[in-house]
């Protein structure tokens, strides 16, 4: 009985006639027959590095998906990739200045450029361990996410969560992600791979973070406290108008508008153009001052070091002092800190598209 196994395990699974004699089955079965070569069980981290940089990622590192700080992010990854053994994560930097522009427009094609760099990098890096053997995935750095199950959890898997169990930075007060050398001028991106790598990243043993408080001070609505809080829907609201919920609630201002007047009376022009810019091309951050003020990391940091009052000259008060539209929604805390912290800046009251609790239908999560 044994030998009858062992001589059906050489000869391959028994086949219906018609499916034995298609030309792809039998190349298939002739490469098995000739002894091609699997990919090796374990990736090479080197092979797997060089990989990485080539697709143009600035910094990688991996990471088993049994990492203890993974354990929330186990269930959906093996969700999007069965059998996913390890996850890359990747780092693309973004270029400093115009992150830091006053002038949306330029910061926000900063953010599309590298989150279309970054995609590339990881969909090129997943290529490459597809043609070594190995299955891999690799989920939008961003947008476009699964909005099925908005407002719940609507991302694949938490690019930011996979970065610091590799070891590629620290989340600062501000809640991204500080890379030791870039600092917080980075989009990142993660790739599934069904393998193991022959080595991961070492979580950081300091916080790149130096806890200047500056992401406190840029924040037009308030939503970093000293003290470590954060205020999502004070983030999401303003920063997010053009964006999910806030779209939702410019649709609902053009639905319960009497007339064209009316509506416009609701909705500047300048609004009204700056979400067709958004529809158009792709979604604009109303601020993201928290990441333009940053410091942290060692080829940020000299400047800052050298002349802090010229680095908040520069670099935080023209963010401060600009005039701007900010929305909050009606009776926040958010309202009464605008109000009080930038007179000079228009605050506006909204929904930001989100239904009342009640009423909210439960997410696919």
């Amino acid at each position: 009985m044994d030998e009858q196994h062992a001589e059906r395990h050489r000869e391959g699974p028994r086949l219906p006639a018609k499916l034995a004699k298609h030309p792809s089955v039998q190349t298939v079965l002739a490469r098995r027959g000739a002894g091609t070569a699997s990919a090796p069980s374990v990736i090479d981290a080197d092979w797997l590095r060089k990989v990485c940089l080539e697709a143009g990622a600035d910094d990688a590192a991996a990471v088993s998906v049994d990492h203890p700080d993974l354990a929330d992010e186990r269930e959906h990854v093996l969700a999007a990739l069965p059998g996913t053994r390890s996850l890359i994560s990747l780092v693309v930097r973004m270029n400093r200045e115009n992150t830091r522009s006053p002038a949306r427009s330029v910061a926000n094609h900063e953010f599309h450029q590298t989150d279309e760099q970054v995609n590339h990098a990881a969909r090129t890096v997943a290529r490459a361990l597809e043609n070594a053997g190995y299955g891999a995935l690799n989920p939008a750095a961003g947008f476009p996410q699964e909005m099925d199950r908005f407002p719940g959890r609507i991302w694949v898997v938490q690019h930011k969560t996979v970065a610091v169990a590799a070891g590629l930075g620290v989340m600062g007060l501000h809640r991204n992600v500080i890379h030791p050398r870039f600092g917080n001028f980075v989009l990142l991106a993660t790739i599934l791979v069904d393998a193991e790598v022959s080595e991961h990243g070492k979580p950081l043993d300091y916080n790149p973070c130096i806890d200047c408080k500056l992401c406190v001070a840029a924040c037009p609505v308030g939503a970093i406290g000293k003290d470590g809080e954060f205020d999502f829907f004070a983030c999401v609201t303003h920063n997010y108008r053009e964006f999910m919920s806030g779209f939702t609630d410019w649709a609902q201002t053009v639905a319960d508008s009497e007339d064209a007047a009316d509506f416009r009376s609701r909705v500047t022009d300048a609004e009204n153009a700056s979400m067709w810019q958004s529809l158009a091309f792709k979604p604009n951050y109303k601020s993201g001052y928290c990441m333009a003020v940053c410091p942290g990391g060692e080829d940020v940091l000299g400047p800052y070091l050298e002349d802090r009052k010229n680095f908040m000259d520069t670099v935080l008060r023209p963010l401060q002092d600009k005039t701007e539209t900010l929305y909050v929604l009606p009776g926040s805390d958010a309202q009464k800190y605008a109000q009080r912290r930038y007179p000079h800046k228009p605050v506006k009251e909204v929904t930001g598209g989100w239904q009342p609790p009640a009423k909210r239908q439960p997410s696919s999560d």
